[in-house]
Parts: C-alpha cells; sequence; structure tokens
C-alpha cells in the first residue's frame, strides 16, 4: 500500500510541476529581469526578490556547500564500483546502490535538461553573465541526494543514536541550504518551488522501487 502511495505522489508532484511550469511560462510574464528578461508570475516573483534582496555571501556559501551531495553521489559511486569489482557480477550489487545509481543519472539528466529549457533567468547577473535559473539546480541536487542519503541511513546504519544524529544534521543541511537559497536572492522564488517539486517527483518514485522490493 506504501509503494502505491509513493508512486502516486510522485506523479502528483510531477503533474503539478507541468502546471507549476506552464504559469511560469505564461502568466504575468513581464520584464523584470536583468538586460530586459522576461519573467513569470512576476508580481509573485517581483515581490519576494523585493522582500529577500541579495545576499551574495551566502550564494557563496551555499554554492560551495553544495559539494557535499556531489561527494556523497561519488562516495556511493565508489562503494558501489568496489562491491562490482569484488562481486565480479552487477547482480550481486546490493538492489538500493543500483537503484540510487540509477536515480542520480535520472537527476543529473533533468540537471542537464534544464540547462538548455530556457524558462526564467536568474534576478541577477553572475560574474557579469546571465544565466538561466529554473528549476534551482542546488536545490534538486541537495533534495534528491541528501534525502536518498537518508534512506541508506535508515538501512545501513545499526546503531540508533548515530542514525539519529546523522539524520539530524542531514535535515538540519538540507533546510538550510533550500531557504538559503530562497533568500540569497539568486533565484526566483518559482526557480526554488520548481526544484522542490521536481525533486519531489524522483525522490517518491525512488521510493517506490526501493521500496518495491521490501529493502
Amino acid at each position: 500500500m506504501k509503494n502505491k502511495i509513493n508512486l502516486k505522489l510522485s506523479v502528483t508532484a510531477f503533474l503539478l510541476l507541468i502546471l507549476w511550469t506552464a504559469l511560469v511560462l505564461f502568466i504575468d510574464v513581464k520584464e523584470i529581469g536583468p538586460e530586459n528578461s522576461k519573467v513569470g508570475l512576476s508580481s509573485l516573483n517581483g515581490f519576494f526578490h523585493g522582500l529577500t534582496g541579495v545576499n551574495f555571501s551566502l550564494y557563496l556559501i551555499t554554492d560551495w556547500l553544495s559539494l557535499i551531495p556531489v561527494f556523497i553521489v561519488l562516495g556511493f559511486g565508489v562503494f558501489g564500483l568496489a562491491q562490482l569489482i569484488k562481486r565480479k557480477s552487477i547482480k550481486k550489487v546490493d538492489f538500493d546502490i543500483l537503484v540510487l545509481g540509477v536515480f542520480y543519472m535520472v537527476t543529473f539528466s533533468f540537471y542537464i535538461l534544464f540547462e538548455f529549457v530556457k524558462i526564467n533567468f536568474r534576478p541577477i547577473l553572475i560574474d557579469g553573465v546571465l544565466e538561466t535559473s529554473y528549476p534551482s539546480s542546488t536545490t534538486m541536487l541537495v533534495l534528491c541526494v541528501m534525502s536518498t542519503l537518508i534512506t541508506e541511513i535508515d538501512f545501513r546504519i545499526k546503531n540508533l543514536k548515530i542514525k539519529k544524529m546523522l539524520k539530524i544534521l542531514t535535515v538540519t543541511f538540507i533546510l538550510f541550504m533550500v531557504i538559503g537559497r530562497m533568500i540569497s536572492g539568486v533565484h526566483w522564488l518559482s526557480d526554488i518551488i520548481a526544484g522542490v517539486l521536481l525533486s519531489l517527483g524522483l525522490i517518491f518514485l525512488y521510493k517506490h522501487f526501493i521500496e518495491k522490493v521490501n529493502i
């Protein structure tokens, strides 16, 4: 039953993302961005950006901290490769690690996709360049990687105190990164919301496949 719920939640998140993207593309589109770039939901985005302003130091901090999920991905990659070499068959690699590998590849594919699909541009220039900003790739990276890390912590850490501490640290990191990215002023609010919706769609789909085999 829980497995079916995860699949329904994943589909719901993706449908909401499609709806949200349509709103950003067609509703209240005005040239409020740098270099007269057009921004959907401009009243909402402009109002929120006016509240937060730009905190470039917070942007740099969250940018550097986004390397942590990258190293986690590499760590699980090395772990899976070690199992493959030792066990001499991909079929003998732990199923959760295989699913994790596919999940990371899908996440990276979305990351690349939105580099080419230009929906919104940043509210500020980065090094004098107008960059795409929809959805927030840092939000997606952090939510996807750190959420799956929590699943791995549950699966692999037996000590309850260490498990609880690691999960608290992981959730704290997620909240700091998403909120920090949202109030740093380098993204429109709609970018962050899209990053969250995309992440939820992917995360619930991941949980669907993990729980399907009762890991």
